[in-house]
């Protein structure tokens, strides 16, 4: 914009019939030739005071500083004439022709009169040095127009940006879980393309909010239909195992532990839908989270060494959590549980504990919660296991329901692809985040990050409610 207001500027003034001043132009033959005449006819009519007189305003009005010879070359006007005046005068006595002295500085020009009745005379003119292109005035009046044009500039490009900029935050709100983000409250009254563009994005996301919210309505009554079916398959089978022989033994068995399997899945999606829509009111209370962490790793150590594997707690802070120990316990067990399933033989599940790690450390604040003085942080929980890891691409989706990796993670190796969904949304639902890297030797890392809380006392039976938008410490 500033570009093109120089631009502009330039081309109307250098395009008008008289640019910026006379001055800052060599003024036309004919315009000089007048004022020589003038000042012959003043010098003949009135004498040489009058003729200084007319010098002295014509140098006042033009800045063209002039005298005025006779024919003997004697200066008529009384007054000092210019360096090199004289020498232009006599060349031009000779040559008759109108003569500019291209040497001097500042710029002679002469002419040559003849009157009627055949005097002589040679009038010389100082012109005035070229000035700049822009004047005091003309740039004043380009800063102003300069700042204007800014202005309104800004203005334009903050009205044309700012749309863009609501919906690139409703965006990443979209993408970040929150359905229920909108533009078209933020765009006001604009009846322009960007409003347009606002109200298909609030189209679009309520379509896929509406989506969602059938799938998990789906997935939810799916999962209570199927529990009336399987309390009446888990009858039958009792009746079957009472009137079979002991040649079914084998195949009841196996249906037992299908349907156990069923049931277990059941109950995962029952779970998975309830932290998803959070319609399920829960309650917090303050607990050791760090004992948490050891009483799930010895029940899954015992299982582990049924399967020549192990699990060790390498380090155990002791930190109080203000949360959901009843959600928690399930969330944390799925990811050992996990580890457990993947590791290698003869390996080992390594959990670690951290209180108020380096990587939170500079997050403490002082907050009261319920009349009970808290120290916030966040307690990291690292499990690694020694198994054969999870490809780069995949490390994002594996706490995505149902999802699987092709080569490690199929139904027969077990696990339905619900444990580590459940576990993430648990870990969310608390204020906390669930990551995953491959170990640079070999393994899956799992680390949870959870806000906790430290306390000399917490009173006995602290319990609030808590709600989905809860982010406890």
């Amino acid at each position: 914009m500033l570009t093109m207001i120089v631009i502009t500027f330039l081309v109307i003034e250098l395009t008008r019939p008289d640019p910026f001043r006379l001055h800052f132009r060599r003024p036309p033959d004919f315009i000089l030739a007048g004022y020589a005449q003038t000042a012959v006819d003043i010098y003949e009519s009135e004498g040489q005071r009058a003729l200084a007189a007319h010098m002295e305003q014509l140098e006042r009005t033009t800045k063209i500083r002039a005298v005025l010879f006779g024919s003997q070359l004697d200066e008529l006007s009384g007054q000092q004439a210019p360096p090199g005046a004289l020498e232009v005068a006599r060349e031009i006595t000779q040559t008759h022709k109108p003569e500019v002295s291209s040497e001097a500085f500042p710029q002679l020009v002469a002419r040559v009169l003849q009157t009627a009745r055949g005097d002589q005379y040679v009038w010389v003119a100082e012109m005035p040095p070229h000035r700049a292109l822009l004047s005091y005035d003309h740039l004043l009046h380009l800063v102003a127009m300069s700042l204007i044009g800014g202005a309104f500039c800004y203005w334009l490009a903050r009205y044309l940006t700012a749309p863009l900029t609501t919906l690139r935050r409703a965006a990443n709100e979209l993408a970040s879980g929150n359905f229920a983000a909108r533009v078209g409250p933020s765009l006001g009254k604009r009846r322009d393309e960007l409003a347009s563009l606002g109200s298909d994005f609030d189209l679009m996301a309520e379509q896929i909010e509406s989506l969602l919210k059938a799938q998990r309505r789906l997935l939810g009554d799916i999962s209570h239909e199927l529990r009336s079916p399987l309390a009446r398959l888990n009858v039958a089978l009792e009746l079957a195992r009472q009137r079979a022989g002991s040649e079914a033994t084998s195949a009841l068995e196996r249906i037992q532990h299908e349907a156990e399997n069923l049931n277990e899945m059941i109950g995962q999606l029952l779970a998975l839908t309830r932290l998803e829509t959070g319609a399920r009111e829960i309650s917090k209370n303050h607990f050791d989270l760090a004992k948490l962490v050891r009483d799930i790793a010895d029940d899954a150590d015992f299982e582990a060494r049924s399967r020549n594997r192990s699990v060790r707690v390498d380090s155990c802070e002791s930190c109080m959590m203000v949360g959901s120990e009843e959600l928690l316990r399930p969330a944390i067990e799925n990811v050992v549980r996990n580890a457990v399933q993947y590791t290698a033989e003869k390996s080992e599940v390594e959990i670690d504990i951290k209180a108020d790690g380096a990587s939170s450390a500079d997050r403490h604040t002082r907050q009261t919660v319920e009349g009970l003085n808290l120290s916030e942080g966040f307690a990291e929980i690292t499990v690694r296991d020694h198994g054969a890891g999870v490809p780069e691409n995949a490390l994002a989706e594996i706490f995505r329901p149902f999802y699987r990796v092709d080569d490690a993670r199929d139904r027969e190796s077990g696990g339905t692809g619900l444990g580590l969904a459940i576990a993430e949304r648990t870990v969310r639902l608390h204020g906390g985040t669930v990551t995953a890297i491959n170990a640079p030797d070999g393994g899956l890392v799992i680390t949870i990050s959870l806000p906790f809380a430290h306390t000399q006392s917490p009173p006995s039976g602290f319990r609030t409610p808590l709600h989905r938008t809860d982010l406890l410490s």
